[in-house]
Protein backbone atom coordinates (compact mmCIF):
# COMPACT_ATOMS: atom_id res chain seq x y z
CA UNK A 1 0.00 0.00 0.00
CA UNK A 2 1.34 3.60 -1.42
CA UNK A 3 1.10 6.24 1.27
CA UNK A 4 1.30 9.49 -0.20
CA UNK A 5 2.69 12.63 2.33
CA UNK A 6 1.17 16.10 0.94
CA UNK A 7 1.78 19.16 2.93
CA UNK A 8 -1.25 20.63 4.47
CA UNK A 9 -1.35 23.38 2.57
CA UNK A 10 0.00 22.46 -0.86
CA UNK A 11 -1.25 23.53 -4.64
CA UNK A 12 -2.18 19.23 -6.26
CA UNK A 13 -1.99 18.89 -9.31
CA UNK A 14 -3.51 15.60 -10.77
CA UNK A 15 -1.72 14.18 -13.56
CA UNK A 16 -2.99 11.61 -16.22
CA UNK A 17 -4.55 11.05 -18.98
CA UNK A 18 -8.30 11.06 -19.99
CA UNK A 19 -9.57 7.79 -18.07
CA UNK A 20 -7.23 7.40 -15.83
CA UNK A 21 -9.53 7.87 -12.95
CA UNK A 22 -8.53 10.96 -12.02
CA UNK A 23 -11.95 12.01 -10.38
CA UNK A 24 -12.61 8.95 -8.91
CA UNK A 25 -9.26 9.45 -7.32
CA UNK A 26 -9.99 13.16 -5.86
CA UNK A 27 -13.38 11.87 -4.38
CA UNK A 28 -12.17 9.46 -2.43
CA UNK A 29 -8.99 11.20 -0.99
CA UNK A 30 -10.25 14.93 -0.76
CA UNK A 31 -13.31 17.08 0.23
CA UNK A 32 -15.57 18.14 -2.46
CA UNK A 33 -14.79 21.72 -1.98
CA UNK A 34 -11.02 21.23 -2.33
CA UNK A 35 -11.09 19.81 -5.79
CA UNK A 36 -11.73 22.03 -8.61
CA UNK A 37 -12.47 19.78 -11.78
CA UNK A 38 -11.39 21.20 -15.44
CA UNK A 39 -14.36 19.54 -16.76
CA UNK A 40 -16.98 20.80 -13.87
CA UNK A 41 -15.53 24.87 -14.91
CA UNK A 42 -16.02 24.22 -18.35
CA UNK A 43 -19.93 23.14 -17.31
CA UNK A 44 -19.79 26.62 -15.44
CA UNK A 45 -19.22 28.56 -18.24
CA UNK A 46 -20.34 26.63 -21.16
CA UNK A 47 -23.15 24.89 -19.27
CA UNK A 48 -21.57 21.72 -21.38
CA UNK A 49 -18.57 19.61 -20.29
CA UNK A 50 -17.70 18.51 -23.48
CA UNK A 51 -17.46 21.96 -25.04
CA UNK A 52 -13.43 22.44 -25.39
CA UNK A 53 -14.08 25.70 -27.03
CA UNK A 54 -14.63 26.81 -23.47
CA UNK A 55 -11.34 25.62 -22.06
CA UNK A 56 -9.73 28.63 -21.69
CA UNK A 57 -12.50 30.37 -19.94
CA UNK A 58 -12.86 27.57 -17.69
CA UNK A 59 -9.19 27.90 -16.86
CA UNK A 60 -9.88 31.73 -15.79
CA UNK A 61 -12.83 30.41 -13.85
CA UNK A 62 -10.63 27.64 -12.74
CA UNK A 63 -7.32 29.66 -11.66
CA UNK A 64 -9.39 32.21 -10.40
CA UNK A 65 -11.13 30.38 -7.13
CA UNK A 66 -7.64 28.34 -6.38
CA UNK A 67 -5.90 31.79 -6.16
CA UNK A 68 -8.71 32.64 -3.46
CA UNK A 69 -8.35 29.43 -2.08
CA UNK A 70 -4.72 29.18 -1.72
CA UNK A 71 -5.02 33.27 -0.47
CA UNK A 72 -7.40 31.84 1.83
CA UNK A 73 -4.80 28.98 3.22
CA UNK A 74 -6.89 26.14 1.83
CA UNK A 75 -5.39 22.86 0.46
CA UNK A 76 -6.36 23.38 -3.60
CA UNK A 77 -6.49 20.39 -5.61
CA UNK A 78 -6.62 20.96 -9.78
CA UNK A 79 -8.26 17.77 -11.47
CA UNK A 80 -7.62 18.10 -15.47
CA UNK A 81 -4.67 16.12 -17.74
CA UNK A 82 -1.88 18.38 -17.02
CA UNK A 83 -0.11 15.94 -19.77
CA UNK A 84 1.36 18.93 -21.22
CA UNK A 85 4.31 20.84 -19.76
CA UNK A 86 2.65 24.34 -20.53
CA UNK A 87 -0.34 23.16 -17.84
CA UNK A 88 1.71 22.24 -15.46
CA UNK A 89 3.80 25.20 -15.60
CA UNK A 90 1.05 27.93 -14.83
CA UNK A 91 0.57 25.70 -11.71
CA UNK A 92 3.39 25.98 -10.82
CA UNK A 93 3.67 29.77 -11.26
CA UNK A 94 0.07 29.84 -9.29
CA UNK A 95 1.38 28.07 -6.36
CA UNK A 96 4.56 30.62 -6.43
CA UNK A 97 2.44 33.41 -6.73
CA UNK A 98 0.61 31.94 -3.21
CA UNK A 99 3.76 31.00 -1.46
CA UNK A 100 2.66 27.24 -1.10
CA UNK A 101 4.26 24.44 -2.44
CA UNK A 102 3.30 22.48 -5.84
CA UNK A 103 2.28 18.64 -5.26
CA UNK A 104 1.82 16.72 -8.27
CA UNK A 105 -0.02 12.97 -8.03
CA UNK A 106 0.39 11.52 -11.16
CA UNK A 107 -1.72 8.38 -12.31
CA UNK A 108 -0.13 6.03 -14.92
CA UNK A 109 -1.93 3.66 -15.85
CA UNK A 110 -1.93 1.07 -19.11
CA UNK A 111 -2.76 3.31 -22.41
CA UNK A 112 -5.20 0.21 -22.95
CA UNK A 113 -7.19 0.86 -19.53
CA UNK A 114 -7.42 4.70 -20.39
CA UNK A 115 -8.75 3.61 -23.62
CA UNK A 116 -11.53 0.71 -22.77
CA UNK A 117 -12.91 3.41 -19.74
CA UNK A 118 -13.40 6.02 -22.09
CA UNK A 119 -14.85 3.68 -24.94
CA UNK A 120 -17.70 2.93 -22.17
CA UNK A 121 -18.11 6.59 -21.00
CA UNK A 122 -21.37 7.88 -21.03
CA UNK A 123 -21.25 11.37 -19.98
CA UNK A 124 -18.47 12.99 -22.47
CA UNK A 125 -16.15 11.40 -25.98
CA UNK A 126 -12.47 11.19 -25.94
CA UNK A 127 -11.29 9.56 -29.13
CA UNK A 128 -8.61 7.10 -28.92
CA UNK A 129 -6.37 9.58 -30.63
CA UNK A 130 -6.77 11.74 -27.99
CA UNK A 131 -5.86 9.68 -25.06
CA UNK A 132 -3.00 8.02 -27.14
CA UNK A 133 -1.41 11.68 -27.44
CA UNK A 134 -1.88 12.73 -23.76
CA UNK A 135 -0.38 8.92 -22.87
CA UNK A 136 2.91 10.12 -25.02
CA UNK A 137 3.04 13.16 -23.54
CA UNK A 138 2.62 12.14 -19.83
CA UNK A 139 5.18 9.22 -20.92
CA UNK A 140 7.67 12.23 -22.12
CA UNK A 141 7.53 14.41 -19.26
CA UNK A 142 7.36 12.23 -16.15
CA UNK A 143 10.88 12.75 -15.24
CA UNK A 144 10.70 16.05 -15.61
CA UNK A 145 8.04 16.86 -13.46
CA UNK A 146 10.84 17.50 -10.63
CA UNK A 147 12.88 20.09 -12.65
CA UNK A 148 9.49 21.52 -13.42
CA UNK A 149 9.21 22.81 -9.69
CA UNK A 150 6.70 20.59 -8.38
CA UNK A 151 8.35 19.95 -4.82
CA UNK A 152 6.56 16.50 -3.89
CA UNK A 153 6.18 13.99 -6.88
CA UNK A 154 3.83 10.99 -6.46
CA UNK A 155 3.86 8.73 -9.33
CA UNK A 156 1.12 5.88 -8.83
CA UNK A 157 1.39 2.85 -11.52
CA UNK A 158 -0.94 0.55 -12.83
CA UNK A 159 -4.77 -0.06 -11.61
CA UNK A 160 -3.92 -1.86 -8.28
CA UNK A 161 -1.43 0.83 -6.91
CA UNK A 162 -3.73 3.83 -7.32
CA UNK A 163 -6.88 1.56 -5.54
CA UNK A 164 -4.74 1.10 -2.89
CA UNK A 165 -3.09 4.22 -2.48
CA UNK A 166 -3.18 6.03 0.83
CA UNK A 167 -2.97 10.10 1.75
CA UNK A 168 -1.07 11.59 4.62
CA UNK A 169 -1.27 15.20 5.30
CA UNK A 170 1.67 16.68 7.08
CA UNK A 171 2.19 19.79 8.68
CA UNK A 172 4.19 22.16 6.37
CA UNK A 173 7.44 22.86 8.62
CA UNK A 174 6.83 26.00 10.22
CA UNK A 175 3.17 25.02 11.49
CA UNK A 176 4.17 24.90 14.96
CA UNK A 177 1.09 26.07 16.52
CA UNK A 178 0.39 22.89 19.30
CA UNK A 179 3.37 24.58 20.72
CA UNK A 180 1.65 27.11 22.93
CA UNK A 181 4.75 28.15 25.07
CA UNK A 182 5.55 30.09 27.41
CA UNK A 183 8.28 31.20 25.31
CA UNK A 184 11.94 33.16 25.89
CA UNK A 185 12.20 34.61 22.77
CA UNK A 186 16.30 36.00 22.72
CA UNK A 187 17.30 38.47 20.18
CA UNK A 188 21.01 38.01 18.10
CA UNK A 189 23.58 36.60 20.07
CA UNK A 190 26.44 37.06 17.35
CA UNK A 191 28.95 35.49 19.35
CA UNK A 192 28.53 36.53 22.99
CA UNK A 193 28.57 33.39 24.80
CA UNK A 194 29.01 35.54 28.19
CA UNK A 195 26.00 37.57 27.70
CA UNK A 196 24.03 34.92 26.97
CA UNK A 197 24.75 32.84 29.61
CA UNK A 198 23.81 35.64 31.56
CA UNK A 199 20.56 36.14 30.10
CA UNK A 200 19.70 32.68 30.92
CA UNK A 201 20.36 33.23 34.39
CA UNK A 202 18.60 36.69 34.67
CA UNK A 203 15.47 34.40 32.58
CA UNK A 204 15.51 31.58 35.63
CA UNK A 205 17.37 28.78 33.20
CA UNK A 206 19.70 26.39 34.95
CA UNK A 207 23.09 25.86 32.88
CA UNK A 208 24.06 22.17 32.17
CA UNK A 209 27.79 21.80 31.31
CA UNK A 210 29.99 19.12 30.03
CA UNK A 211 32.82 17.65 31.79
CA UNK A 212 35.41 20.64 30.16
CA UNK A 213 32.58 23.10 32.20
CA UNK A 214 31.04 24.11 28.55
CA UNK A 215 27.76 25.28 28.65
CA UNK A 216 25.39 22.71 26.38
CA UNK A 217 22.01 23.06 27.93
CA UNK A 218 19.84 25.03 29.61
CA UNK A 219 16.54 24.01 31.69
CA UNK A 220 13.61 26.24 33.20
CA UNK A 221 12.08 24.98 36.01
CA UNK A 222 8.76 25.84 35.15
CA UNK A 223 9.49 24.55 31.77
CA UNK A 224 9.74 27.65 29.60
CA UNK A 225 11.59 27.18 26.55
CA UNK A 226 13.51 29.77 24.23
CA UNK A 227 13.20 30.69 20.73
CA UNK A 228 16.51 31.79 18.84
CA UNK A 229 15.96 34.79 16.66
CA UNK A 230 19.03 34.08 14.22
CA UNK A 231 22.61 35.21 13.69
CA UNK A 232 24.03 33.02 16.26
CA UNK A 233 27.14 33.25 14.77
CA UNK A 234 29.93 35.80 13.74
CA UNK A 235 31.36 39.07 14.99
CA UNK A 236 31.62 37.98 19.10
CA UNK A 237 34.13 36.42 20.81
CA UNK A 238 32.55 32.59 20.72
CA UNK A 239 30.49 31.39 18.46
CA UNK A 240 31.62 27.64 18.88
CA UNK A 241 30.19 28.20 22.70
CA UNK A 242 26.96 30.17 21.70
CA UNK A 243 26.50 27.53 19.19
CA UNK A 244 27.28 24.08 21.28
CA UNK A 245 24.56 25.50 23.88
CA UNK A 246 21.76 26.18 21.50
CA UNK A 247 22.33 22.93 19.27
CA UNK A 248 22.51 21.37 22.65
CA UNK A 249 18.89 22.92 23.77
CA UNK A 250 17.22 22.47 20.86
CA UNK A 251 18.18 19.14 20.74
CA UNK A 252 17.16 18.45 24.16
CA UNK A 253 13.92 19.78 23.46
CA UNK A 254 14.42 23.20 25.15
CA UNK A 255 14.58 25.53 23.11
CA UNK A 256 13.28 26.27 19.41
CA UNK A 257 15.70 28.53 16.36
CA UNK A 258 15.04 29.93 13.46
CA UNK A 259 17.89 30.70 11.05
CA UNK A 260 19.19 34.36 10.37
CA UNK A 261 21.15 36.08 7.30
CA UNK A 262 24.52 34.73 9.12
CA UNK A 263 23.48 31.46 9.30
CA UNK A 264 22.68 30.89 5.79
CA UNK A 265 25.97 32.49 4.86
CA UNK A 266 28.23 29.67 7.75
CA UNK A 267 26.06 26.99 5.45
CA UNK A 268 27.61 28.19 2.59
CA UNK A 269 31.15 28.86 3.53
CA UNK A 270 31.48 25.74 6.05
CA UNK A 271 30.39 23.77 2.19
CA UNK A 272 33.15 25.17 0.89
CA UNK A 273 31.40 27.94 -1.56
CA UNK A 274 32.64 30.56 -2.59
CA UNK A 275 31.98 33.34 0.03
CA UNK A 276 33.74 36.40 0.93
CA UNK A 277 34.35 36.52 4.72
CA UNK A 278 32.87 39.28 6.09
CA UNK A 279 30.87 40.81 8.91
CA UNK A 280 32.30 38.84 11.35
CA UNK A 281 32.65 35.67 8.98
CA UNK A 282 36.42 35.17 9.06
CA UNK A 283 36.18 35.45 12.61
CA UNK A 284 33.83 32.33 13.11
CA UNK A 285 35.67 30.23 10.53
CA UNK A 286 38.81 30.81 12.70
CA UNK A 287 37.28 30.06 15.54
CA UNK A 288 35.58 26.78 14.39
CA UNK A 289 38.87 26.01 12.68
CA UNK A 290 40.18 24.98 16.33
CA UNK A 291 36.96 22.94 16.56
CA UNK A 292 36.70 19.20 15.74
CA UNK A 293 35.58 18.64 11.98
CA UNK A 294 32.46 16.84 13.67
CA UNK A 295 31.69 19.75 15.67
CA UNK A 296 31.98 21.65 12.27
CA UNK A 297 29.71 19.19 10.26
CA UNK A 298 27.51 18.97 13.24
CA UNK A 299 26.95 22.95 13.08
CA UNK A 300 26.51 23.41 9.06
CA UNK A 301 23.74 20.27 9.49
CA UNK A 302 22.03 22.32 12.49
CA UNK A 303 22.25 25.47 10.79
CA UNK A 304 20.94 23.76 7.75
CA UNK A 305 17.70 22.15 9.61
CA UNK A 306 16.26 25.49 10.73
CA UNK A 307 13.11 26.41 8.90
CA UNK A 308 12.91 29.86 7.97
CA UNK A 309 10.41 31.26 10.39
CA UNK A 310 7.69 29.59 12.77
CA UNK A 311 3.83 30.23 13.14
CA UNK A 312 3.15 28.92 17.23
CA UNK A 313 0.66 28.99 19.96
CA UNK A 314 -2.55 28.61 17.44
CA UNK A 315 -0.83 31.42 14.85
CA UNK A 316 -0.77 34.15 17.80
CA UNK A 317 2.83 33.76 17.65
CA UNK A 318 5.70 34.40 14.44
CA UNK A 319 9.23 34.51 14.65
CA UNK A 320 11.54 35.09 12.03
CA UNK A 321 15.13 36.39 12.18
CA UNK A 322 14.09 39.80 10.07
CA UNK A 323 10.19 39.78 10.49
CA UNK A 324 7.50 38.71 8.45
CA UNK A 325 4.53 40.54 6.68
CA UNK A 326 1.54 38.93 7.42
CA UNK A 327 0.62 37.48 3.89
CA UNK A 328 3.84 35.56 4.26
CA UNK A 329 2.88 33.53 7.37
CA UNK A 330 2.93 29.91 7.22
CA UNK A 331 4.19 29.81 3.71
CA UNK A 332 6.61 28.24 2.37
CA UNK A 333 8.80 29.64 -0.96
CA UNK A 334 11.99 31.47 -1.79
CA UNK A 335 10.87 34.97 -1.33
CA UNK A 336 9.24 33.88 1.78
CA UNK A 337 12.84 32.84 3.16
CA UNK A 338 14.65 35.62 1.30
CA UNK A 339 12.12 38.26 3.42
CA UNK A 340 12.40 35.71 6.22
CA UNK A 341 15.97 36.17 6.28
CA UNK A 342 17.10 39.47 5.02
CA UNK A 343 13.88 41.49 5.51
CA UNK A 344 13.15 43.85 2.81
CA UNK A 345 14.53 47.01 1.23
CA UNK A 346 13.94 49.91 -0.66
CA UNK A 347 16.21 49.82 -3.24
CA UNK A 348 18.99 52.19 -1.95
CA UNK A 349 22.04 52.73 0.10
CA UNK A 350 22.50 54.60 3.04
CA UNK A 351 25.60 56.59 3.85
CA UNK A 352 27.72 54.03 5.62
CA UNK A 353 27.00 51.88 1.79
CA UNK A 354 23.67 49.70 4.11
CA UNK A 355 20.87 48.89 2.42
CA UNK A 356 17.88 50.92 3.37
CA UNK A 357 15.25 48.69 5.30
CA UNK A 358 11.38 48.66 4.19
CA UNK A 359 9.65 49.67 7.23
CA UNK A 360 7.27 46.49 6.48
CA UNK A 361 6.28 46.50 10.86
CA UNK A 362 4.51 50.24 10.20
CA UNK A 363 2.06 48.27 7.48
CA UNK A 364 1.46 45.78 9.79
CA UNK A 365 -2.24 44.27 10.46
CA UNK A 366 -1.83 41.14 11.64
CA UNK A 367 -3.22 39.47 14.11
CA UNK A 368 -0.38 37.30 15.30
CA UNK A 369 2.60 38.65 17.47
CA UNK A 370 5.95 38.88 15.19
CA UNK A 371 8.92 38.74 16.95
CA UNK A 372 12.44 39.53 14.99
CA UNK A 373 15.99 40.69 14.98
CA UNK A 374 18.23 41.50 12.04
CA UNK A 375 18.26 45.52 12.83
CA UNK A 376 20.02 46.82 15.32
CA UNK A 377 17.90 49.33 17.31
CA UNK A 378 19.19 50.87 21.15
CA UNK A 379 15.70 50.54 22.84
CA UNK A 380 13.03 48.06 22.57
CA UNK A 381 9.81 49.86 20.59
CA UNK A 382 6.90 47.96 19.99
CA UNK A 383 5.18 48.73 16.65
CA UNK A 384 1.94 47.13 15.41
CA UNK A 385 2.59 44.19 17.36
CA UNK A 386 5.92 43.71 16.32
CA UNK A 387 9.02 43.99 18.49
CA UNK A 388 12.63 43.76 17.02
CA UNK A 389 14.75 42.16 19.77
CA UNK A 390 18.14 42.73 18.85
CA UNK A 391 19.53 45.50 20.79
CA UNK A 392 23.25 45.17 19.38
CA UNK A 393 25.01 43.33 22.29
CA UNK A 394 28.10 42.71 20.28
CA UNK A 395 28.07 46.25 19.25
CA UNK A 396 28.21 47.65 23.20
CA UNK A 397 24.52 47.20 23.03
CA UNK A 398 22.08 44.76 25.62
CA UNK A 399 21.22 41.48 24.72
CA UNK A 400 17.20 41.42 25.02
CA UNK A 401 15.00 38.38 25.30
CA UNK A 402 10.51 38.64 25.64
CA UNK A 403 9.08 36.62 28.10
CA UNK A 404 5.63 34.97 25.92
CA UNK A 405 3.17 35.75 26.77
CA UNK A 406 4.15 37.71 29.52
CA UNK A 407 5.04 40.25 26.90
CA UNK A 408 8.19 41.01 30.03
CA UNK A 409 11.34 42.20 28.76
CA UNK A 410 14.68 40.88 30.19
CA UNK A 411 17.42 42.45 28.89
CA UNK A 412 21.60 42.42 30.13
CA UNK A 413 24.13 45.00 29.15
CA UNK A 414 27.28 43.84 26.87
CA UNK A 415 30.53 43.33 28.56
CA UNK A 416 32.31 45.16 25.95
CA UNK A 417 32.07 46.33 22.45
CA UNK A 418 33.20 43.41 21.02
CA UNK A 419 32.76 44.44 16.98
CA UNK A 420 32.74 48.00 16.25
CA UNK A 421 29.64 48.29 14.09
CA UNK A 422 29.63 50.13 10.61
CA UNK A 423 26.68 52.33 11.73
CA UNK A 424 26.45 53.69 15.09
CA UNK A 425 23.65 52.33 17.09
CA UNK A 426 21.11 55.48 16.97
CA UNK A 427 17.53 55.61 17.32
CA UNK A 428 15.63 54.59 13.93
CA UNK A 429 13.27 57.47 12.72
CA UNK A 430 10.10 55.95 11.59
CA UNK A 431 7.98 56.17 8.38
CA UNK A 432 5.44 56.40 10.30
CA UNK A 433 4.96 57.54 13.75
CA UNK A 434 2.72 55.36 16.42
CA UNK A 435 -0.04 58.04 16.82
CA UNK A 436 -0.70 58.36 12.66
CA UNK A 437 -3.64 56.81 11.45
CA UNK A 438 -4.21 55.64 7.82
CA UNK A 439 -6.93 55.67 5.83
CA UNK A 440 -7.69 51.78 5.00
CA UNK A 441 -7.50 51.34 9.37
CA UNK A 442 -10.79 52.62 9.41
CA UNK A 443 -12.34 52.46 5.44
CA UNK A 444 -14.23 48.92 4.66
CA UNK A 445 -16.20 46.70 7.16
CA UNK A 446 -14.89 46.92 10.18
CA UNK A 447 -16.28 44.77 13.12
CA UNK A 448 -15.48 46.62 16.81
CA UNK A 449 -15.55 44.85 20.03
CA UNK A 450 -16.77 47.46 23.07
CA UNK A 451 -16.87 47.00 26.69
CA UNK A 452 -20.60 48.38 27.23
CA UNK A 453 -22.09 47.94 23.66
CA UNK A 454 -20.70 44.31 22.54
CA UNK A 455 -19.77 44.05 19.35
CA UNK A 456 -20.48 46.61 17.17
CA UNK A 457 -20.28 46.43 13.08
CA UNK A 458 -19.42 49.76 11.21
CA UNK A 459 -20.39 49.34 7.18
CA UNK A 460 -18.59 50.17 4.54
CA UNK A 461 -21.20 53.20 3.83
CA UNK A 462 -20.38 54.45 7.56
CA UNK A 463 -16.81 54.54 7.70
CA UNK A 464 -16.67 57.91 6.26
CA UNK A 465 -19.05 59.29 8.54
CA UNK A 466 -17.34 57.71 11.71
CA UNK A 467 -13.92 59.06 11.15
CA UNK A 468 -15.35 62.54 10.33
CA UNK A 469 -16.57 61.78 13.72
CA UNK A 470 -13.54 60.69 15.65
CA UNK A 471 -11.50 63.17 13.34
CA UNK A 472 -13.48 66.79 15.49
CA UNK A 473 -11.63 65.60 18.48
CA UNK A 474 -8.35 65.14 17.14
CA UNK A 475 -7.16 62.53 19.01
CA UNK A 476 -5.93 58.89 17.80
CA UNK A 477 -9.01 56.62 18.85
CA UNK A 478 -6.93 54.41 21.11
CA UNK A 479 -6.96 57.63 23.38
CA UNK A 480 -10.46 58.03 23.20
CA UNK A 481 -11.89 57.51 26.95
CA UNK A 482 -15.06 59.19 26.32
CA UNK A 483 -17.17 61.18 23.66
CA UNK A 484 -18.71 63.86 25.26
CA UNK A 485 -22.61 64.20 23.95
CA UNK A 486 -23.59 66.51 21.45
CA UNK A 487 -26.92 66.97 19.46
CA UNK A 488 -27.99 64.40 17.18
CA UNK A 489 -27.40 65.50 13.53
CA UNK A 490 -30.49 65.76 11.26
CA UNK A 491 -29.82 64.34 7.74
CA UNK A 492 -28.39 66.86 5.15
CA UNK A 493 -30.51 69.35 3.59
CA UNK A 494 -31.94 68.52 0.42
CA UNK A 495 -31.85 72.20 -0.84
CA UNK A 496 -28.99 73.00 -3.17
CA UNK A 497 -26.80 75.37 -1.27
CA UNK A 498 -27.25 73.92 2.41
CA UNK A 499 -25.58 71.43 4.22
CA UNK A 500 -27.82 71.76 7.11
CA UNK A 501 -30.93 73.98 7.24
CA UNK A 502 -33.31 74.98 10.14
CA UNK A 503 -36.30 74.19 8.86
CA UNK A 504 -35.51 70.56 8.04
CA UNK A 505 -33.46 70.00 11.32
CA UNK A 506 -36.84 71.34 13.18
CA UNK A 507 -38.83 68.71 10.95
CA UNK A 508 -36.48 66.03 11.56
CA UNK A 509 -36.75 66.20 15.15
CA UNK A 510 -40.76 66.54 14.81
CA UNK A 511 -40.94 63.26 12.44
CA UNK A 512 -39.12 61.58 15.87
CA UNK A 513 -41.77 62.60 18.06
CA UNK A 514 -39.76 65.36 19.52
CA UNK A 515 -41.80 68.31 20.41
CA UNK A 516 -39.37 70.11 22.86
CA UNK A 517 -36.34 71.68 22.45
CA UNK A 518 -34.02 73.54 24.06
CA UNK A 519 -31.40 75.91 21.09
CA UNK A 520 -28.03 77.05 23.09
CA UNK A 521 -26.11 79.50 20.92
CA UNK A 522 -23.10 77.33 19.55
CA UNK A 523 -19.32 78.44 20.18
CA UNK A 524 -16.82 77.74 17.22
CA UNK A 525 -14.14 78.31 18.80
CA UNK A 526 -11.07 76.09 19.99
CA UNK A 527 -11.27 73.61 22.72
CA UNK A 528 -9.39 70.15 23.57
CA UNK A 529 -9.73 66.72 25.13
CA UNK A 530 -7.50 66.58 28.19
CA UNK A 531 -6.21 63.36 29.53
CA UNK A 532 -5.20 63.10 32.89
CA UNK A 533 -3.98 60.09 34.44
CA UNK A 534 -2.98 59.23 38.05
CA UNK A 535 0.89 58.59 37.19
CA UNK A 536 3.18 57.35 34.13
CA UNK A 537 2.58 53.83 35.25
CA UNK A 538 -1.39 54.39 34.83
CA UNK A 539 -0.56 55.97 31.62
CA UNK A 540 1.92 53.32 30.43
CA UNK A 541 -0.98 50.57 31.46
CA UNK A 542 -3.91 51.93 30.28
CA UNK A 543 -2.93 53.66 27.11
CA UNK A 544 0.37 51.77 26.29
CA UNK A 545 2.84 55.16 26.05
CA UNK A 546 6.63 54.71 26.38
CA UNK A 547 6.60 55.32 30.47
CA UNK A 548 9.49 57.73 29.49
CA UNK A 549 7.04 60.34 27.73
CA UNK A 550 4.96 62.97 28.99
CA UNK A 551 2.17 61.64 30.75
CA UNK A 552 0.11 64.77 29.94
CA UNK A 553 -1.80 64.81 26.25
CA UNK A 554 -3.69 68.14 25.15
CA UNK A 555 -5.49 68.31 22.27
CA UNK A 556 -7.17 71.13 20.35
CA UNK A 557 -10.84 71.09 20.38
CA UNK A 558 -12.62 69.89 23.59
CA UNK A 559 -11.83 70.03 27.43
CA UNK A 560 -12.53 67.02 29.56
CA UNK A 561 -11.08 65.82 32.47
CA UNK A 562 -11.24 62.19 32.50
CA UNK A 563 -11.27 59.26 35.06
CA UNK A 564 -8.61 57.57 36.72
CA UNK A 565 -10.19 60.89 38.12
CA UNK A 566 -6.95 63.12 39.66
CA UNK A 567 -7.29 64.62 43.16
CA UNK A 568 -9.23 67.72 43.04
CA UNK A 569 -6.31 70.11 43.38
CA UNK A 570 -4.96 69.05 40.51
CA UNK A 571 -7.75 68.95 37.95
CA UNK A 572 -8.48 73.08 39.33
CA UNK A 573 -5.17 73.46 38.51
CA UNK A 574 -5.09 72.26 34.84
CA UNK A 575 -8.73 73.68 34.45
CA UNK A 576 -7.54 77.04 35.60
CA UNK A 577 -4.01 76.53 33.48
CA UNK A 578 -6.32 76.03 30.37
CA UNK A 579 -8.45 79.03 30.93
CA UNK A 580 -5.78 81.47 30.99
CA UNK A 581 -5.25 80.17 27.76
CA UNK A 582 -8.50 81.05 26.35
CA UNK A 583 -9.65 77.28 26.21
CA UNK A 584 -13.14 76.59 27.68
CA UNK A 585 -13.38 74.56 30.29
CA UNK A 586 -16.31 72.02 31.47
CA UNK A 587 -15.42 69.45 33.90
CA UNK A 588 -16.50 65.90 33.82
CA UNK A 589 -15.95 64.25 37.39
Amino acid sequence: MAELAIPELALVALVGVSGAGKSTFAAAHFGPFEVLSSDHFRGLVADDVNDQAATTDAFDALFYVAGKRLQAGRLTVVDATHVQASARKALVALAKAHDVLPVAIVLDVPEGVALRRNRSRTDRTVSDAVVRRQADQLRRGLRGLSSEGFRVVHVLAGEQEIAQATLIREHVLNDRRDQTGPFDVIGDVHGCRSELETLLGALGYQLIRDHQGRAVDATHPEGRRVIFLGDLVDRGPDTPGVLRLAMGMTAAGHALAVPGNHEHKLIRALGRSQVTPTHGLAETLAQLAAETPEFRQAVRDWCYSLVSHLVLDEGRLVVAHAGLKEAYHGRSSGRVRSFALYGDTTGETDEYGLPVRYPWANEYRGRAMVLYGHTPTPTLDWVNNTLCLDTGCVFGGKLSALRYPEKETVQVDAEQVWYEPIKPLIPATPARGPDDLRLDDVVGHRVIETTHQGRITVRPEQAAGALEVISRFALHPRWLRYLPPTMAPAAASARSDYLEHPDEAFADYAARGVRELICEEKHMGSRAVLLLCRDAAVAAQRFERDRRRDRRAVHPHRALLLSPRPDRGTAFQVADCLRSRGVVVRARH
